[in-house]
């Protein structure tokens, strides 16, 4: 397979496609369109006929079946934007080829230092090829590596007309890293039975499972007065929430002391004044009881710290962001057992795994569209140390296509 992966890959990277939370919009930035008809026009040059960007910013597209099998329609899917939590503006990749094993430094800020310590997996990257940034800014393989990789597979199988599958949907969203991605996808149009989001990390890792996650507020109602005579009057909602925020376990329940399965509870904003305050947090779990346990400790110690506020009140706002996707694939176990086939069949040995957050395919699982995760090769996303690899990357895209040709041949 004559790879255009890594190419393509140093072109979309350069395209600053940062989403922003405090938009209203969708796309929530006018810049990942930019992105967006690049795409549309790359489709449409190498034969995909109906690849179109909507006004939203969403592409689509469909390779046709090529083959007289009943074949489920399977899309691929990633995300456009870059996370807003570091600059993804004039990014200037650097391409260390033949990796020595040693920690790597970047050639823009030399006190941005890529160190083996903190990053295994380099270790399992000795002589392959590793993409960085300059050190100034975020790389974007999150997920631009996934987009990519779709481009590479798709283009392979229009130029390869004797490698038989059913109709392929590619799917390319906006604003995934702000929790959006999958707010106007339209999957009646897209109509596929499966999908695929290629937006993992280590290589041969299939997620099957994600938190599931709650966006829970604390609004704060103290009582408010001049300052001067506030004396056995004044309620600081400020003081308030301060309390709650100072009061939460550091040892446990926190981003900062989890992993793997366990659950946690993070403020992400705190605002307001004297008379009105509000904390926002995110809560995760793998399971339902244990978001109502997170909520319920959070009202508890509400109601724990307002003990001593006997004029001030709260109230607490809970959205329902996504749920572990484990439950919809189970359902469907071919799903996940046609991905592994096809790791394989890329030469490396599938990893099943859980994810410590989400993906549009969390929510597509529960649009209809069962979608678990596969790797596309990125590590250390949202940073300035982000890097990929360049034969991640051609794994990913053999793991595509033998995907579109496992799923045809079990048909």
């Amino acid at each position: 397979m004559n790879h255009t992966v890594t190419e393509r890959f140093l072109k979309y990277v350069k395209i600053d496609t940062q989403s922003d939370a405090s938009s209203p919009t969708c796309p929530s930035t006018e810049k990942q369109k930019d992105l967006a008809k690049v795409l549309v026009m790359e489709l449409l040059e190498m034969g995909v006929k109906d690849a179109h960007m909507d006004e939203n910013g969403y592409v689509y597209g469909t390779i046709e079946s090529n083959t007289s099998k009943k074949v489920p329609v399977i899309c691929f899917c990633s995300h456009m934007d870059t996370s807003p939590d570091c600059s993804g503006k004039n990014v200037n990749p650097q391409v260390n080829k033949n990796y020595d094993g040693k920690d790597i430094v970047l050639i823009n800020d030399k006190s941005q230092i890529i160190k083996v310590s903190e990053h295994p997996s380099l270790l399992k990257q000795v002589g392959n090829d590793i993409i960085t940034t300059d050190g100034t800014t975020l790389l974007g393989a999150d997920n631009k590596a996934g987009v990519a990789e779709i481009m590479d597979a798709a283009y392979h199988l229009m130029k390869n007309p004797e490698v038989k599958h059913g109709t392929i949907k590619i799917l390319f969203t906006p604003d995934e890293e702000i929790g959006r991605g999958a707010d106007k996808a339209d999957l009646k149009k897209v109509g596929a039975d499966f999908g695929y989001t290629i937006d993992g990390e280590e290589l041969g890792h299939i997620e099957n499972e994600t938190f599931s996650a709650d966006g829970l507020t604390i609004n704060i109602h103290g009582v408010s007065t001049h300052p001067g005579f506030a004396k056995n009057k004044m309620e600081s909602a400020i003081k308030i929430a301060s309390e709650i925020v100072a009061a939460l376990p550091t040892d446990e329940m926190s981003p900062e002391s989890t992993e793997k399965k366990q659950p946690f509870v993070h403020p992400v904003a705190i605002s307001g004044a004297v008379e009105e305050a509000s904390i926002q947090f995110i809560i995760r779990a793998f399971d339902e009881e244990g978001l109502k346990r997170q909520e319920n400790f959070l009202k508890e110690l509400t109601e724990l710290i307002l003990k001593t506020y006997p004029h001030s009140t709260y109230d607490i706002v809970i959205k329902q962001q996504y749920r572990n996707m484990k439950q919809v694939l189970d359902k469907n176990p071919e799903i996940v057992e046609n991905a592994m086939e096809a790791v394989r069949r890329a030469g490396v040995e599938p990893v099943l795994s859980s994810i410590r957050g989400g993906t549009d395919g969390s929510r597509f699982s529960y649009m209809g569209l069962p979608c678990p995760n596969i790797f596309a090769g990125e590590h250390a996303f949202h940073s300035k140390h982000e890097w990929v690899s360049v034969q991640d990357m051609q794994k990913a895209v053999q793991t595509i296509v033998n995907l579109a040709v496992v799923w045809e041949e079990r048909s």
